[in-house]
């Protein structure tokens, strides 16, 4: 399993969603603010006690968690 020290799960912080260090910043929310356009920069704004390696520890997790999801889809 891959090592994320950026990124917590527990069941006393929004359900046990993947939060950026112990914050109730979920990757979920971060991914979904990158996809409608915003910046990091725009980001960090908006969640000032966030650092650009929370930002890039919730990518690598995102895609982490992607990528271990995939499903083979075969044509009939």
């Amino acid at each position: 399993m891959e090592q994320f020290k950026q990124i917590n799960h527990s069941s006393d912080t929004m359900g046990g969603k993947a939060c950026i260090r112990g914050t109730r910043v979920t990757v979920g929310m971060i991914m979904t603010l990158f996809s409608e356009g915003k910046s990091v920069d725009d980001i960090l704004d908006d969640y000032p006690y966030l650092t650009k390696a929370d930002f890039a520890e919730a990518l690598k997790y995102a895609a982490w968690t992607v990528s271990a999801r995939e499903e083979v889809i075969v044509s009939v």
